[in-house]
């Protein structure tokens, strides 16, 4: 991986060559990935003949040139659904969610690097999402869900062949169950633990500027469980910055959870720069029931460099909240985007956002019934 270092994002420690499969920092906390090219101006270069995630392969690992693992993961649309108001909808990707753009990179570097068998917690979509990719890459999947997942959920893992172990109620629990029964070969692409399934879901980023003519909107709503597609957009702005691709100010990003499980609103509240464990989570946004965000000290940095905000919205509203949101958008989006469209109209008549910002709203995810 000759274009690539790799950075602590809290101990900073610099690393040219870790061992591979590449995994965590000495320190316990997860690493970046770093190119040649940043903070040098470049012409905009994306291969507009590919209508997925890899027509922007030129700030992607140079091994992703020769093979990649695709299911047909991004380009997905971007809805003008008022003036002002634009929504992202991921729901449209290969497996149903956004978390085919991490899982088409994260899986795809663990073939460069010679894995043959991984694991993860999930919530739901990543499980469903990680079992598809390792399925297309010969890979060996074993992900570990919550006991209370849903039905479709299991279905839609075991029709891709996965292993499948259920134990406990939140993605914690079922995590301390897979290193329980973690096989010294198995490479745990946990949220964050691996650094490419954020250089997936920085695509987003690129994919929003370019959407926008190589601008970007004044504010981005985002619900937040793990972080890694937020993370993975503020690295995007920050890296087309330096190429010169796009200028001005970045967006104000809105970080937004139920008050079910709401870690990272919490810290904000309380002006803490990490997260704490939320004890006795519960959401029907499964996405947004992670306890203990291995990158809450990220996701906060990036709320406060951008001028940003974070907020909960009530459980009891979210049934209702989405049942709106899928009726003025038309997509059948799960509860993850009521918590997005709640969030965005407090922040409307709080006057946090005025009518004539651009506003990027999020469907990250279907409804799986």
């Amino acid at each position: 991986m000759v274009n690539i270092v790799y950075q602590c994002t809290c101990c900073n420690k610099i690393i040219n060559k870790p061992p591979t499969p590449v995994w965590l920092c000495e320190c316990g906390k997860p690493l970046y990935v770093h190119y040649e090219w940043e903070g040098i101006i470049r012409d905009i270069l994306i291969d507009e003949k590919i209508e997925s995630l890899w027509r922007y392969v030129s700030v992607l690992p140079k091994e992703c040139l020769n093979e990649n693992i695709s299911l047909g993961e991004g380009c997905t649309p971007l809805i003008s659904v008022s003036k002002n108001i634009f929504v992202k909808d991921e729901t449209v990707n290969p497996t149903g969610s956004f978390k085919d753009r991490g899982m088409a990179m994260a899986i795809t570097m663990a073939k460069i690097q010679n894995v043959k068998k991984i694991c993860l917690p999930s919530a739901g979509n990543a499980g469903v999402s990680a079992s598809a990719y390792c399925e297309a890459a010969g890979i060996d999947c074993f992900v570990f869900l919550p006991e209370t997942i849903p039905e479709p959920f299991i279905n839609e893992t075991k029709r891709y062949n996965a292993e499948l172990v259920l134990n406990g109620k939140t993605i914690s629990e079922a995590a301390k169950t897979m290193i329980d029964h973690k096989k010294d070969d198995w490479f745990d692409i946990s949220t964050l633990k691996e650094p490419f399934r954020v250089e997936g879901k920085k695509t987003l980023g690129y994919e929003i500027a370019e959407q926008f003519n190589w601008s970007l909107p004044d504010v981005i709503i985002y619900p937040t469980g793990g972080g890694t597609g937020l993370i993975g957009m503020w690295k995007a702005f920050k890296e087309m910055l330096g190429m010169g691709w796009i200028s001005g100010r970045l967006p104000r990003m809105v970080v937004v959870q139920s008050d079910g499980c709401s870690p990272v609103v919490n810290a904000f509240e309380i002006k803490q720069n990490k997260t704490e464990f939320w004890p006795n989570s519960d959401t029907i946004a499964l996405g947004l029931n992670v306890p203990g965000p291995l990158g809450g000290y990220l996701i906060l940095d990036i709320i406060s460099e951008s001028n940003g905000i974070a907020i909960k919205v009530p459980e009891s509203s979210l049934q209702i909240e989405t049942e709106d949101f899928r009726k003025m958008t038309g997509i059948d989006a799960s509860p993850e985007a009521g918590v997005v469209w709640s969030s965005y109209k407090t922040l409307l008549d709080s006057e946090w956002i005025s009518n004539n910002e651009k506003v990027v709203l999020f469907a990250t995810g279907i409804e799986r019934r």
